[in-house]
């Protein structure tokens, strides 16, 4: 009923002109951050671009004026990481896209990046599922690709995600029997993303280990969420994060390690890092709001609804994470926006293992990032915005279409005043989902104003969205930000590890590899 009342709340705010449709839009005296700092400037917008940046610019005739004054002025969010309409254990997750999408405009995200599952292994099947899906956005977006098995075709249709505009693919090291692949499928995977010029995710957990953990768990009579956690520890995570950081390296791909939860993941990427090696760590907002303990609540409801996989951590691995985003060593913050309602969550009442995976946060990432990274003193405005929006879209070839104030860049913005305070709450959130994760939260500093594509579609606690005005946006293989240097690391790389001269080495008496003639 919720998604159906946001339906036709949108319908009647375009009928009735409530959408602000000016083609030009002024936000004056606002303190603009970019990664690089910040000023005190004026922003122009002209039919969805933005036009100039500098102090007063004069507003023409019909042009809608913001007051920001006191505020932020920061690109719009991008979440790099959703599952909307998801296809997962059995069910489909209830966040639509025009659910998950309002809500994520109402919290000052203006693009995500939604992962289209292949059907029965074929991608082009997936694409054209998840079209469909994606047919009353309101905003940007783009896909991801996971791939599940091996072919022919599968590496055949990986090219034709590229031309497409897709220019990443997933991989599960876990949920064994399912999603999950091995060793030989990702060492092909990986290869064929270098061939492409595409970026490797991987979400890293042994898979192998955690369903045996899972299995002796149950068997030892520990059947409710607290079993999730304890059957999947942080160095299984490690693990996995660290082999698939080497088995990158064996390639030379470039590598994006998704929803980073726990100290002992972090540290593998640092290392991985300190190698030389191209090499990606993702937070997400649960990660740095949220601990396990609510898992062990006596409220099925309340306890089931933080299963996440991996698992949220303690406070040891939280604050780790927190000052590992703050001191660069890890590089954005998602969501892995999953979500489910508790009707959902309620078929694994009496076994963890069925339970569906994943939490909200579309709508809430912005703000707990500001309560606990800015508020907190471990960042500053402008590292808030390269986690929430720039890094993301260097990552992914947006830049600097997106995540960036410029004149040419477009004009997805959003407006955080942070004098303001605020509780979230399930009563208030603009997600379809019946209960949050992030319940009581008291947060100071909240986005008053969004901006996507030049409208302004959220503003004085009002979401004003279109139905069907969402963009596919392409993303061109190649990104510079993850594949410059990647030729000259792999043509100095024998001659790095193994300084003792040219190889093959030339030895008296040797026969060469030319073909003799028979």
């Amino acid at each position: 009923m919720k998604n159906l009342h946001l339906y036709l709340i949108a319908g009647l705010l375009a009928l009735t002109g409530s959408v602000v449709l000016a083609s030009n839009v002024l936000i004056k005296g606002g303190t603009v951050v970019n990664v690089e700092g910040e000023l005190i400037a004026d922003v122009l917008i002209t039919d969805g671009i933005i036009e100039a940046v500098h102090k007063g610019v004069e507003a023409p005739s019909g042009t809608t004026v913001i007051d920001a004054k006191g505020k932020y002025v920061v690109p719009g969010g991008i979440d790099p990481h959703t599952h909307l309409s998801f296809p997962f254990m059995g069910q489909v997750s209830h966040e639509t896209f025009l659910s998950g999408q309002t809500a994520a405009l109402a919290g000052g995200t203006t693009m995500h990046l939604d992962f289209a599952l292949p059907v029965d292994g074929d991608l082009e099947a997936g694409i054209k599922r998840h079209d469909q899906k994606a047919e009353l956005a309101v905003m940007d977006y783009s896909y991801h690709v996971p791939i599940t098995e091996w072919t022919e075709k599968v590496s055949s249709q990986m090219a034709s995600m590229v031309k497409k505009g897709i220019n990443s693919f997933k991989f599960f090291m876990a949920y064994k029997g399912a999603l999950m692949v091995g060793d030989e499928l990702l060492l092909d995977g990986l290869q064929r993303c270098k061939e492409l010029g595409a970026l490797a995710m991987v979400h890293g957990e042994n898979g192998d280990a955690i369903a045996m953990a899972q299995k002796a768990t149950f068997d030892a009579g520990i059947t409710g969420p607290e079993g999730h956690i304890i059957s999947r520890p942080a160095y299984l995570e490690g693990e996995a994060t660290g082999r698939a950081i080497k088995l990158a390296r064996l390639t030379k791909t470039p590598l994006y390690v998704v929803h980073v939860m726990s100290k002992d993941a972090a540290e593998e990427i640092v290392k991985g890092r300190a190698t030389g090696q191209k090499v990606w760590g993702e937070v997400v907002a649960g990660a740095i709001g949220l601990t396990d303990e609510k898992c062990w609540d006596p409220d099925f409801k309340i306890a089931a609804a933080h299963v996440i996989s991996p698992p949220l951590r303690n406070k040891e691995h939280q604050m780790a994470l927190r000052r590992a985003l703050a001191g660069g060593h890890l590089h954005l913050v998602a969501t892995d926006h999953c979500g489910w309602n508790s009707t959902q969550k309620a078929v694994g009442r009496h076994d963890f293992r069925i339970l569906p995976n994943g939490i909200h946060g579309i709508e809430e990432r912005l703000h707990v990032m500001w309560e606990t990274l800015v508020n907190t003193g471990l960042i500053t405005p402008p590292d808030f915005v390269r986690l929430s929006s720039t890094e993301a879209a260097r990552i992914f070839n947006l830049y600097p279409q997106k995540g960036l104030i410029a004149p040419g860049s477009d004009a997805d913005i959003a407006i955080i005043d942070p004098t303001k305070e605020h509780i979230l709450s399930a009563k208030t959130h603009h997600s379809a989902l019946d209960t949050s994760v992030y319940e009581g939260m008291n947060v100071k500093g909240k986005v008053v104003t969004t901006i996507s594509q030049g409208k302004v579609v959220w503003n004085n606690g009002k979401v004003s969205v279109e139905p069907g005005s969402g963009r596919f946006i392409r993303r061109h293989p190649f990104a510079p930000h993850i594949y410059q240097g990647i030729k000259e690391q792999e043509a100095r790389w024998i001659a790095e590890e193994f300084p003792y001269g040219p190889v093959p080495v030339k030895r008296q008496g040797d026969r060469t590899h030319e073909r003799e003639e028979l």
